[in-house]
């Protein structure tokens, strides 16, 4: 599904883009007589080695290519060229630019459309990535659940475990207040670097990061699918957070136009015609971990989507070793259909 055009221009600016206050990448293109046949970002993410100083890596993505191994060795070797001459030894992607951002080489679940903020690639290009000598560093995992045409109830455990919950922790929950967006975007801030600090490749969204995705998705939020946990004393634990999938009403625009793309998303918001809803960020605080609350939030989004018209959803990405939240989803009915692969090549 092509993106909006000026999303992606926007995304790639220097000067708009708060992700070059602490990164900086090169751009580059392939080209054969005359015609661009590919294309790459080379990104040097210093958040990331400041995060994890044991892994120091630079990263390629926007890897769009002809099948034809010359052109993605060009590619590749520019990257990678422009990376080593930084100091940093391997080349880590597909990222776009960050694994907070589009990651990951599908390399299975070809078949079905990719939902907002997912990659789509075809089967070859993992073959032309091994080719030109990278190897697995780690798989992630997109789950669904659901029916395009009628509401799944969830599983009545998910309100035992709700009840549990409510008594042993003094949990309760609530729907984001978009009256005051703002300061839900700081607590939400705080929550997802908390959630996420020790897991694989994790780097933190800065402020400016947050305020800059929140201020895009602002208009398209629906407050039933923004879950927000909390003890008794207001003290959040936890939060989900699902968001339509515009991609549904947006794959006719294959130009990429700004309009009729809003047009069509303004539209299919209106009418609720969008049936597909991607659960983006879900997370508990390590205190909250295995007490089922990330599965009780995972239920309320879900029947918050259902209450909209939305019947299908898709969860993760999820490390391929989170066994724990695995096994959560799959206890409450999400099948893993589709896996992204990150891989790595020494320079």
């Amino acid at each position: 599904m092509p993106p909006l055009r000026l999303d992606l221009r926007i995304q790639l600016s220097r000067t708009k883009n708060p992700f070059f206050q602490h990164a900086e990448a090169e751009y580059f293109l392939a080209e054969r007589a005359g015609k661009v046949v590919g294309r790459v970002a080379a990104i040097d993410n210093r958040l990331h080695y400041e995060t994890h100083p044991d892994d120091r890596v630079g990263f390629f993505g926007f890897f769009e290519c002809e099948d034809d191994q010359a052109v993605a060795d060009a590619l590749l070797g520019a990257a990678g060229g422009w990376v080593k001459a930084r100091g940093l030894p391997v080349l880590r992607g597909p990222a776009s630019f960050s694994v907070n951002d589009d990651c990951g080489l599908l390399v299975k679940g070809f078949d079905t459309p990719n939902v907002l903020m997912t990659p789509w690639h075809p089967p070859s290009y993992g073959q032309l990535l091994e080719r030109a000598g990278f190897t697995k560093v780690k798989d992630l995992f997109l789950y669904e659940a659901g029916s395009f045409d009628h509401y799944v109830t969830p599983a009545a455990r998910l309100e035992r475990a709700e009840e549990i919950l409510a008594k042993r922790y003094g949990v309760r929950f609530r729907l984001v207040d978009l009256g005051h967006f703002k300061e839900e975007v700081d607590l939400i801030k705080r929550l997802y670097n908390a959630c996420w600090e020790k897991n694989w490749g994790f780097i933190p969204m800065t402020d400016a990061e947050i305020d800059h995705l929140a201020k895009q998705f602002r208009p398209v939020v629906i407050p039933e699918m923004v879950v927000i946990a909390e003890t008794a004393d207001g003290t959040p634990v936890g939060f989900g957070l699902g968001l339509p999938d515009l991609n549904q009403v947006l794959r006719p625009n294959r130009k990429g136009r700004l309009l009729p793309g809003v047009a069509r998303i303004l539209w299919g918001l209106k009418r609720r015609t969008i049936r597909r809803a991607r659960v983006a960020l879900l997370g508990v605080i390590p205190k909250f971990r295995g007490t089922g609350l990330d599965a009780v939030l995972y239920h309320r989004v879900w029947t918050g989507a259902g209450s909209r018209g939305i019947y299908w959803g898709e969860g993760g990405w999820t490390l391929e070793d989170n066994v724990g939240i695995r096994h959560g989803l799959e206890k409450i009915g999400f099948v893993a259909y589709k896996t992204l692969r990150m891989y790595d090549k020494p320079l």
